[in-house]
């Protein structure tokens, strides 16, 4: 690990005192002329936010603030993730396959002891996280918000490269309050674990407030290199809890159900150039009732309602970060980049017996989710969810802002990214040198590309193949070629130029494709140390 910097203060971040009052391959370099000046960095993650779930992709939730991002800069329509958020966020920091940086699956609790390996649950001493490799560079390196790549404290952030932290060290918590059931979740201030005020506090709010803080005191230091911001929402993962005034503003808005509000947004896409004028809107799965054959309507309006003021409120505090950056001057020299960490999630959080009785959805001691119907919309065209590795699971939104760079305000385009090509792109920015090793430990080479010649109108063909596994889900993509498999059914190949949604699929019709890509898979499993996830009983 990098030497850290051992300043763990941050006196003038005022917000924690007023709350309590209130593929394979090497990273391939652009070549692209970058302009003079090592800009700011700001990487925007939401949790379990869906492709459609924002204005500028089709959605009714009003985010303005994330949008006119999207208008001055470019829209990517091919950009993917992990389909979860552990792996998501180890590649994203490392530039890895989420195997190789030791976060296979999910994190491991600070009491489970350790087997070191692919499947760890916390990064490793093989990579090197942004932060790492920007400080090497001169930059600071701050991060508000949701961490979940490792609960004990010698892999929480500023073990990792980050000078300053606040946020969520643990998964999902209540945003009114730190949750004990079924586990304690911990949040941190720095290297010390932190208590939220029991009034007045909202996560959201929290990590929103606290970036702004970083961006002031960064300034006010009157430092003269940059600095890199890592802004992880936990919004909108569940539960579904929001701010009253946010609810009433979506008053009303789900009234139509499920199918209108889909039918809505797959139009709203085509029309605004998102998915193509003949890309179909994929059936929902056989579960998911007719609007009008649905039980409880007003429990399941409310669910919705709820989930649309989380992300307006995250939109609202993206606004902040922005006005921080203009209130400095320094917006202009700023790369800012919003994207999500999966898949709209299907899964029932109300299982977890966490909600009090008699509760409304989205007030404080109440815990739900809004399930697989509302899912289904949030992943509009596409098919399944977080954790499948379909393209509703897997792909993202990617907004990508830097006046001084994206050449076409209001830009989309095809070029196919994943979250492994942050490293490269922010390494060609910065100047700095990715190491061979630290501490006499080997570090992994990278895997991604720099996205840069995407910013600067200059598409660049993807050669190397993106792969995926998460247990026992697996799938690649190479060029216009998807293979994806669940665990308990066979291998599938998709066109996905032809048939972005995956519905015809051509194992027995492209045999050639189709065997070159299952060794190819296979290989890449092998090499990264993929472990196989039997068959349930009865499921063979």
């Amino acid at each position: 690990m990098m030497e850290l910097n051992k300043k763990n203060k941050f006196p003038g971040l005022k917000y924690l005192s007023l709350i309590a009052l209130s593929g394979l391959s090497v990273s391939a370099f652009s070549g692209e002329k970058v302009p003079a000046g090592r800009p700011n960095i700001v990487l925007i993650m939401a949790d379990d936010m869906g492709y459609s779930d924002i204005g500028c992709y089709g959605s009714e939730i009003s985010t303005p603030n994330i949008d006119k991002l999207a208008a001055q800069g470019v829209r990517f329509r091919n950009f993917y993730n992990n389909a979860k958020c552990c792996p998501t966020r180890a590649s994203l920091l490392t530039g890895l396959n989420n195997h190789e940086a030791g976060m296979g699956n999910m994190v491991t609790m600070a009491d489970t002891p350790i087997q070191p390996g692919p499947y760890q649950g916390f990064l490793n001493q093989n990579c090197v996280t942004i932060a790492e490799v920007l400080r090497t560079a001169g930059y600071s390196t701050y991060m508000s918000g949701k961490w979940h790549l490792g609960e004990r404290k010698e892999h929480w952030p500023l073990q990792r490269g980050f000078d300053q932290y606040f946020g969520l060290i643990s998964g999902a918590s209540s945003y009114f309050e730190i949750i004990e059931e079924p586990r304690k979740r911990v949040m941190a201030y720095g290297n010390e674990s932190w208590t939220p005020p029991t009034k007045g506090f909202y996560m959201t709010d929290a990590i929103s407030d606290t970036a702004v803080a970083f961006i002031k005191e960064h300034s006010e230091a009157k430092k003269k290199d940059p600095l890199f911001l890592y802004v992880a929402y936990t919004s909108p993962h569940w539960p579904l809890h929001a701010l009253d005034e946010d609810i009433k503003k979506y008053e009303g808005k789900y009234a139509d159900g499920w199918d209108s509000v889909r039918v809505q947004r797959y139009r709203k896409m085509q029309k605004l150039g998102i998915i193509s004028k003949d890309c179909n809107l994929s059936p929902h799965t056989a579960d998911i009732p007719a609007w009008k054959d649905a039980e409880d309507k007003k429990l399941w309006t409310r669910r919705m309602q709820v989930y649309a003021a989380m992300i307006d409120r995250m939109d609202q505090g993206v606004g902040r970060v922005i006005d921080a950056l203009k209130k400095t001057n320094t917006l202009d020299n700023t790369l800012i980049i919003f994207l999500a960490d999966n898949g709209g999630c299907a899964e029932n959080a109300s299982t977890r017996n966490l909600g009090g009785r008699g509760i409304q959805v989205g007030e404080r001691g109440s815990y739900d989710s809004y399930r697989d119907p509302w899912a289904n919309v949030s992943n509009t065209p596409y098919r399944y969810y977080k954790n499948w590795l379909y393209e509703g699971g897997i792909r993202t939104p990617l907004i990508v802002y830097w006046p001084k760079m994206v050449k076409g305000a209001g830009k989309l385009t095809d070029q196919p990214g994943h979250v492994v090509d942050f490293m490269p792109t922010f390494l060609e920015l910065s100047g700095a040198k990715y190491p061979e090793q630290v501490n006499n430990n080997p570090i992994t080479p990278l895997r991604g590309t720099s996205l840069i010649p995407a910013f600067a109108e200059n598409e660049i063909p993807r050669t190397q193949p993106f792969f995926w596994e998460y247990i026992g889900e697996k799938a690649m993509r190479k060029g216009d070629w998807k293979l994806v498999k669940t665990k308990n059914s066979s291998w599938e190949l998709y066109n996905l130029k032809e048939d972005p949604i995956e519905m015809n699929e051509q194992s027995k019709i492209r045999t050639d494709i189709f065997k070159e890509m299952v060794e190819l898979y296979n290989n890449w499993a092998n090499q990264v140390g993929v472990r196989e996830v039997k068959p349930k009983k009865g499921e063979e």
